[in-house]
């Protein structure tokens, strides 16, 4: 089971309530799909039990800080591709429509972990796109993370 967070802003208090319901679920990772936006974010990252897998979204600007801050949790890039349990799963924030779709269609990928548009969201299919929404809650009112099981990529909204 992986967890799955995206746009956490810099909502402090958000941000620790996904860690402990993660670290309560037992992830073995959590993929964090962009706009991490401040550095001080890696003080609650470090309380994970699990491997973090973040990536730069596009309100992330300072970003040689942050590469610095979460030196030793994650190693911060614009998109990753990862294997989990032989899943391979890729991960972009997805300011272009575009790009995600043509990671899906690519048909390189089991899953595709996307975020910038702050609504939660699963497309079914030979590759599954996931948003899980907003951590921070900002836009939607709605602080949502989301849980992926690798065996059968059937997946749970979770409301923080």
């Amino acid at each position: 089971m992986i967890g799955i967070m995206s746009d956490s802003h810099d909502h402090i208090e958000a941000i620790g309530a996904a860690v402990k319901f993660f670290n309560r679920a037992e992830v073995e990772l959590v993929i964090h799909a962009g706009d991490l936006i401040a550095p001080f974010t890696a003080r609650e990252f470090k309380n994970l039990h699990s491997p973090l897998e973040a990536i730069f979204g596009n309100n992330d600007g300072e970003r040689h800080v942050l590469r610095t801050a979460y030196e030793g949790i994650s190693v911060l890039e614009d998109f990753k591709e990862l294997e989990v349990d032989g899943r391979k799963i890729a991960v972009i924030h997805g300011t272009t429509e575009a790009l995600v779709d043509a990671l899906r269609k690519s048909g390189k990928y089991d899953v595709v972990v996307r975020g910038h548009t702050h609504q939660m969201g699963v497309s079914d299919g030979k590759t599954v796109v996931i948003n899980p929404g907003e951590v921070c809650g900002y836009l939607s009112g709605e602080k949502t993370v989301m849980l992926l099981d690798t065996d059968d990529l059937s997946w749970e909204a979770v409301p923080l």
